[in-house]
């Protein structure tokens, strides 16, 4: 795994999930603001999955396991895109609480990754 991109998307999980946290607070509902962000984390995510996918077929391996670090790949990619799924069904604070639970997660789903990897 590239560690560069792990921090990245985790990070930027990290902020997306402050951003729409702060807006929950101020009683605000997700915006297309959040969504653009939400896209822009789930592509990362995307990236993320690509290249791990990539690394397996040239024979790479993860130190705790394949099928746990591809189980764990496909969550973080599904992650915020099912997050933004569903506060797009509450238009109120609490979908911009479920967005920013899904930028939650999908950091820590970057540290195991990144343990899972061997890092």
């Amino acid at each position: 795994m590239l560690d560069a991109l792990t921090l990245v998307t985790g990070v930027a999980a990290l902020l997306l999930a402050a951003w729409c946290g702060w807006a929950a607070y101020r009683d605000q509902p997700t915006k297309d603001w959040h969504f653009i962000g939400m896209a822009a984390v789930s592509f990362l995510a995307l990236v993320q999955l690509v290249i791990g996918v990539v690394q397996l077929a040239r024979g790479e391996k993860p130190e705790q396991g394949t099928t746990i670090f591809v189980a764990y790949l496909l969550g973080a990619f599904a992650c915020v895109p099912a997050a933004g799924f569903m506060s797009l069904g509450e238009r109120s604070r609490w979908g911009s609480l479920t967005a920013a639970a899904g930028g939650g997660v999908l950091a820590v789903l970057e540290v195991r990754l990144y343990d899972i990897w061997g890092g």
